[in-house]
């Protein structure tokens, strides 16, 4: 871990950037709420993603999209977290966290909803509109645990990521029961998923009355990030376990379904390895931030993720749910990894959510070619056989990287002043 003296150091030099913070920090009645909306917010930042996966088939069939077509689809709101990441510093920084947060929910909830309308064009809007604001959540998130809870990084970092998790089991488990049970009806089973967006809406306005005229307009800015070795190693890691997050999100219930699995038991499947990774996002980060280091921690679970996937693919279907509860562990304990990373090799606040904006701006754009690339395999070759290339890719470049990123030491960068303009 860091020492003792170098936290103090990094501490004062960095104390100014969170002047305008520290005036107002929570009570703790006011800490606990804002604690459980963040994690509320948390659950809707993945449901876009595995309710599409759960009716993929469905969705082919009913709106005649290709093999093309169905990767994009599951490609899309995965560019977009990349493309819309370094948005979210910037948009905070004018007009405050949490507004920023709150707009990023309104739109959630209208860009899920306007998928429920049977049209090809709507359902990819929505789905981008959705991506975007789960791009500048995602980013904001590391950043107000670092800043609101310093003393509490690993059990907020377990529970929002737990959260995350959470949201992609409830979707992949519940998508396809509540089409079949309103009449097997396509949109209003992608559509339902705006309503607990909605809720976290609500849930989280109080925050942006307590913010008041406080949150907002920080004139400093993060120099030198973009050319930290570490910055990049913490970026590729974020990137390279999300390519392999996404193409579980994306594919894995296809990938059972084409072993002979029918589609309820196969999102149940899924639904239950993705609740295993909330149990693995609870727990890695305690595991992180007692050792020395990350390093053991963040190569470890790469070679206990790809072993399940492939395990997935290959294995008798007798074992499948063994090898899902593995997979729930790797990538659980994959995601959890990644934004711990992110805060622990951050000095401050600012600086945290500027790298998490940087890992998963250039994370997320690589993470997007593993769906697409998986969508393509499948086409060329006719099966899914072929991807465990790609997994296999996928994990050992993620654990040579996670091994670098796993270092204790802080990315090295600088925090100046904006001129007025």
């Amino acid at each position: 871990m860091v020492s003792n003296r170098e936290e103090r150091e990094a501490t004062r030099k960095h104390d100014a950037v969170d002047d305008a913070e520290d005036k107002r920090r929570p009570l703790p009645a006011e800490r606990f709420l804002l604690g459980m909306s963040l994690v509320l917010i948390a659950f809707n930042l993945r449901p876009v993603f595995s309710s599409v996966s759960a009716l993929l088939p469905e969705i082919r069939s009913e709106l005649g999209l290709g093999d093309l077509g169905a990767g994009l689809l599951t490609t899309l709101p995965v560019v977009c977290l990349g493309a819309f990441s370094p948005v979210a510093p910037r948009l905070a920084q004018r007009i405050g966290t949490e507004r920023t947060l709150l707009l990023v929910v309104l739109l959630l909830t209208f860009g899920t909803a306007i998928r429920g309308i049977p049209s090809v064009p709507l359902l990819f809007i929505g789905t981008a509109l959705a991506g975007a604001c789960i791009a500048v959540g995602n980013v904001l998130l590391p950043g107000l645990v670092k800043r609101d809870f310093p003393d509490r990084m690993a059990l907020l970092t377990g529970l929002y990521t737990m959260a995350l998790c959470g949201g992609a089991a409830a979707a992949a488990g519940l998508t396809l029961p509540a089409e079949q049970a309103l009449g097997n009806w396509l949109g209003g089973a992608l559509a339902i998923w705006a309503l607990p967006a909605a809720i976290a809406a609500a849930v989280w306005l109080p925050q942006v009355f307590r913010a008041g005229r406080h949150d907002g307009r920080i004139s400093k800015r993060v120099v030198g990030l973009w050319r930290d070795r570490l910055a990049w190693q913490v970026t590729l890691y974020m990137g390279l376990q999300s390519a392999l997050a996404y193409c579980v999100f994306g594919w894995l219930v296809p990938i059972l379904r084409e072993r002979g699995l029918d589609g309820i038991a196969a999102g149940g499947i899924v639904s239950v390895s993705v609740m295993v990774q909330a149990a693995a996002c609870l727990v890695v980060p305690h595991i992180s931030v007692r050792g020395k280091d990350q390093r053991v921690v963040n190569a470890a679970l790469c070679v206990i993720s790809v072993s399940a996937l492939l395990g997935l693919l290959f294995a008798p279907l007798s074992t499948v749910w063994i090898w899902a509860v593995l997979q729930g562990v790797g990538q659980g304990g994959l995601i959890a990894a990644a934004m711990t990373n992110i805060v622990l090799r951050s000095p401050d606040p600012l600086i945290a959510s500027h790298l998490s904006g940087m890992a998963q701006c250039i994370g997320y754009l690589l993470a997007s070619v593993g769906p697409l690339v998986v969508g393509l395999i499948r086409g060329w070759t006719g099966s899914f056989a072929a991807t465990a290339f790609l997994f296999v890719a996928l994990g050992l470049a993620a654990a040579v990287n996670g091994w670098l990123a796993g270092r204790a030491r802080y990315v090295t960068v600088r925090v100046e002043d904006i001129p007025p303009a």
